[in-house]
């Protein structure tokens, strides 16, 4: 009968070892038996024999068996471990999502045009806001018209409710940008909203073409009892920004008034989830007391809508930069002091 040749080796050291017939690793039988019966070996049965001149069984052969199965079983744990850990290592990581995929400082290229204007300030250098404003107009040297822009890192944590920002500034000079206004509005306020200079007026057809994907306009004003009617509009205008909200001067009864003010030059900004307040104040083809106006109108407004759970020092930095150009610190104390 066929025997298995797994373990033979170690079955075959115990027969001898205890004075037992050797079995072949094909066929294995007891001579001393009338019948000659052949028994068959098949790990993890026991080994079947006899000894020499006995009519007994052969004794059972368990425990050195069970000693082999267990050292293979340790190790088809250990390779089936250390292939687990190779799969592990070989897997590929995870692509990176939002800013931690962005490159690091040191490892990002800078085109020639920008290290060299970069060189005409100093890093860590406060200046005070006329210097500052007098070399921004230099580092702008673009083919187009670049826009200003201000940077405030305020002392305040929006995710609290009494430390959120969110204001409007008129700039005296204006933004030196075309403003597209849009009115929803019912009855008499539409006339008046087309002779204020609205450049779209509607009501519930307006309402209906903004689902559908129209957003051919700067600022969505509405009349305070068309709210109920625009409070479905949340997930088309929330995310753009357009949402009409009372803080931002955008719900109002005084329609003729918001739209002159934003034609004009006034500007909605709030703090972002780091606290700090970007607000854009004019073109760098301004003159330098224009964009001075522009500026110390945006500090001024900053500075009178702080939050009540604001503590503590208010202003951490202030930056400005034109949209294509290195920002230029400022002297903080000088910036709120400053008087024209």
């Amino acid at each position: 009968m066929a025997v298995c040749a797994t373990h033979s080796s170690l079955m075959i050291a115990y027969a001898a070892s205890k004075d037992l017939v050797t079995p072949s690793l094909f066929s294995f039988a007891n001579p001393t038996r009338p019948n000659n019966l052949s028994v068959a070996l098949c790990p993890p049965l026991a080994l079947l024999g006899g000894r020499r001149g006995s009519n007994r069984p052969f004794p059972v052969v368990v425990s050195a068996v069970a000693a082999e199965a267990d050292v293979d079983t340790e190790e088809d744990a250990e390779q089936n471990e250390a292939t687990s850990t190779a799969t592990a290592v070989l897997d590929p990581p995870k692509p990176k999502k939002g800013k931690a995929a962005l490159l690091l400082k040191r490892d990002r290229t800078r085109s020639k045009r920008f290290l060299e204007i970069q060189k005409l300030r100093e890093t860590k250098k406060e200046y005070d806001v006329k210097t500052a404003i007098s070399l921004l107009k230099q580092t702008a040297n673009t083919r187009f018209v670049e826009s200003v822009e201000a940077h405030f890192r305020l002392n305040i944590d929006p995710k609290y409710n009494d430390q959120q920002l969110r204001a409007t500034v008129s700039l005296p000079k204006g933004t030196g940008l075309t403003v597209k206004v849009a009115v929803l509005a019912q009855g008499e306020k539409v006339d008046e909203a087309k002779n204020a200079g609205a450049d779209i007026v509607g009501s519930d057809d307006l309402i209906e073409q903004i689902k559908g994907g129209f957003m051919e306009f700067d600022k969505l004003i509405a009349s305070p009892d068309m709210m109920v009617k625009v409070a479905g509009l949340g997930k088309i205008l929330g995310p753009r920004g357009l949402m009409p909200n009372p803080k931002a001067g955008t719900v109002t009864a005084n329609i003729p008034q918001a739209i002159e003010e934003f034609k004009k030059g006034k500007v909605e900004f709030r703090a972002d989830k780091t606290g700090i307040v970007h607000i854009p104040f004019g073109k760098v083809n301004f003159t330098e007391e224009d964009l001075l106006v522009n500026f110390l109108a945006a500090v001024k407004s900053v500075e009178t809508n702080k939050p009540k759970g604001a503590k503590g020092v208010y202003w951490k930095s202030a930056h400005i930069c034109s949209s294509m150009g290195p920002s230029i610190k400022l002297n903080i104390r000088e910036m709120i002091d400053f008087k024209p």
